[in-house]
């Protein structure tokens, strides 16, 4: 029995054996083909994968561009400042992260948590930005504590800086992270979630030159994301810079004489169209942008009555009230409806069918021409000479001076206002125009809505003798290595015709509107230079017989807007200047002394301040 059995277990041994060994070369064999999968097949990236856990790509902002003046003077530039970042692969424990740098950083765990959930759109190997700014104690804790916050790294970054705080915030703008809606807009153009971009003013429109190219550090790391050392750097270049066509202490003068009201005042060189000031208020400090806003602080803005974040200068849109004037008398000469010489007698009152136009001197101004009609601002005579010309007529000189049209200015944003005609009411209301609706249209009322660019570039053309002209607010934009990508031309629009004779007239009657005696203007008097205006008061509601006591009692937001229109010197004019203070009540008192302070600083003199004297200025 034994022999049988032996004889019969020789072959199971070796079945057994040679199946096994099968099975061994089987494995062998996967595991060479795996091995040839992973070191042959997938070399390249299981090696990149390798190198990006001990090296890393650091980014470098690139410092933008600054801006400045005409004359040089500085008024954007960058600064240094610290930031916390984060690596989101090197955190071991998030919620433990976010408590500790609440704590550190004094700020609301909820906010940290929203800029990391919102930085999952990063690349992997980007940081994501925490904190900006940080202050230099709250800088000294992060790192003290730097060994329980993993992940955590510290940067330094270049950002925007205003020496004069919120003065002309509306022409520099703001930046802001791109959006998903930016970066599909912006595709193609090198720019990646968490970058900064302008969003408004001349940081939006001139991102291109501004933005400069970013550099970066190749770093290496240990396991704990911590930097062994630095293997490459490659150095941002920082944007170009921009010249401006303001001229620094024109715009202080005019943001400092707005201080406590709400409106703006634009000041252009009459010669070429460059504007020399732009200010809007109330104004903003951008600089709450550069470090990343609040969201109480943006609820602020949004919620101020008296919009600080509009650039009223250009998006504005006012009645131009008796500045208009101008245009009605220019319109009528040239028509031949009236001359220098046409003689109304003003009553105090004008009555067309049966409703009656009233002249803000309730008393009248008696016998009245041209000249003293424009001194003193007599409403009949305009009244009566509006309605002889016609809206058509009116209206097409209005057009001819770029009322109620875009000037194609450079700052985005522009408003049209409107200049009315028969068709205009018609398309858009239905309804056939009226004469008593020309009576209010020749003295800057009913549907004439202007911008204070508006008035301005009007103000400049009459003193230039008719060129309207293109306003300009970029200079020049020169690389750091001096080579200029564009320069500011002057620019015509085009060359009005008056008629012989019919501008010098009404300059002449601008000149007495501010230096003889009666004057409305004459708050804008300057020693020793003649300075020629206009003034104006655009009603906001109907108000009752008693002005004085009605103004005291009206609500602030249905009190008049006060404007003016100036150039100076009369006789051979630099500088046109447009102010409107809205509910300022009076443009004798309100605006005048504002564009005076303007023309002042513009010629080099002290500036006054710009209180309204004692006394009723009419207009």
């Amino acid at each position: 029995m034994n022999s049988d059995s032996d004889w019969s277990g020789k072959p199971d041994l070796t079945k057994r054996f040679v199946a096994l060994s099968l099975v061994a070369v089987v494995v062998f064999l996967l595991l060479l083909l795996r091995l040839w999968y992973l070191q042959v097949i997938n070399a390249e990236r299981y090696q990149a994968l390798s190198e990006r856990n001990r090296i890393r790509y650091m980014p470098i902002a690139a410092p933008r561009g600054p801006i400045f003046d005409r004359d040089g003077h500085l008024l954007v530039d960058n600064r240094p400042s610290f930031g916390v970042s984060v690596m989101r692969q090197d955190v071991d424990d998030r919620d433990r992260l976010l408590e500790r740098l609440s704590f550190h950083l004094e700020t609301d765990r909820a906010q940290l948590e929203a800029r990391l959930e919102a930085g999952r759109r990063f690349p992997f190997y980007r940081p994501v930005p925490l904190a900006d700014d940080v202050s230099r104690e709250m800088l000294e804790r992060v790192q003290e504590n730097s060994l329980d916050l993993h992940g955590v790294l510290i940067d330094v970054q270049p950002l925007r800086s205003y020496p004069y705080e919120d003065a002309a915030a509306h022409i520099f703008g703001y930046l802001g992270e791109v959006t998903e809606r930016d970066l599909a807009r912006l595709q193609g153009l090198g720019y990646r979630p968490g970058d900064f971009v302008g969003k408004t003013g001349m940081e939006q429109t001139l991102e291109d030159y501004l933005r400069g190219a970013a550099g970066q550090r190749l770093v290496e790391v240990d396991v704990l994301g911590k930097e062994l050392r630095v293997l490459q750097v490659q150095d941002p270049v920082p944007g170009n810079k921009v010249y401006l066509t303001l001229k620094r202490d024109v715009q202080l003068a005019a943001e400092r004489a707005l201080r406590g009201h709400a409106g703006s005042a634009v000041a252009l060189d009459v010669r070429t169209g460059e504007v020399l000031a732009l200010a809007s208020v109330p104004s903003f400090n951008p600089a709450l942008f550069a470090r990343g806003i609040t969201g109480t602080e943006w609820i602020e803005l949004l919620q101020n009555p008296r919009h600080p974040l509009q650039n009223k200068a250009i998006k504005g849109q006012y009645p131009p009230a008796s500045t208009f004037k101008i245009v009605t008398a220019l319109a009528a000469l040239r028509a031949g409806v009236a001359t220098p010489n046409t003689q109304v007698t003003c009553s105090g009152s004008f009555t067309l069918g049966n409703h009656v136009f009233r002249c803000w001197k309730r008393t009248g101004h008696g016998v009245t021409d041209m000249r003293k009609a424009m001194r003193e601002s007599c409403d009949i005579w305009f009244y009566k000479v509006g309605l002889d010309l016609g809206i058509e007529r009116l209206a097409e000189m209005g057009q001819e001076f770029g009322l109620g049209q875009s000037l194609g200015f450079e700052l985005a944003g522009e408003k049209q206002g409107l200049m009315p005609t028969r068709a205009w009411k018609r398309q858009r209301m239905g309804q056939p125009w009226y004469d008593g609706e020309t009576v209010i249209a020749a003295i800057g009322q009913g549907f004439v809505l202007t911008t204070p660019l508006q008035l301005a570039v009007m103000t400049a053309a009459v003193a230039n003798g008719g060129a309207l002209l293109q306003p300009q607010i970029v200079k020049r934009v020169e690389g750091w290595d001096g080579q200029v990508f564009r320069e500011a031309q002057p620019e015509v629009i085009r060359q009005i015709d008056f008629g012989d004779g019919n501008l010098a007239a009404v300059r002449r009657s601008l000149d007495a509107a501010v230096n003889e005696p009666q004057a409305t203007g004459r708050a804008s008097r300057i020693e020793g230079v003649r300075v020629a205006g206009k003034t104006g008061t655009a009603q906001v509601v109907r108000l009752r017989d008693d002005k004085d006591k009605i103004v005291r009692e009206t609500p602030y937001r249905f009190r008049d807007h006060a404007l003016f229109v100036a150039y100076a010197p009369a006789d051979d004019p630099e500088i046109a200047v447009a102010v409107v203070v809205e509910h300022g009540q009076s443009g004798g008192a309100t605006a005048a002394p504002i564009a005076r302070a303007m023309i002042e600083a513009y010629l080099g003199l002290p500036v006054s301040e710009p209180v309204a004297p004692a006394g009723h200025y009419g207009d």
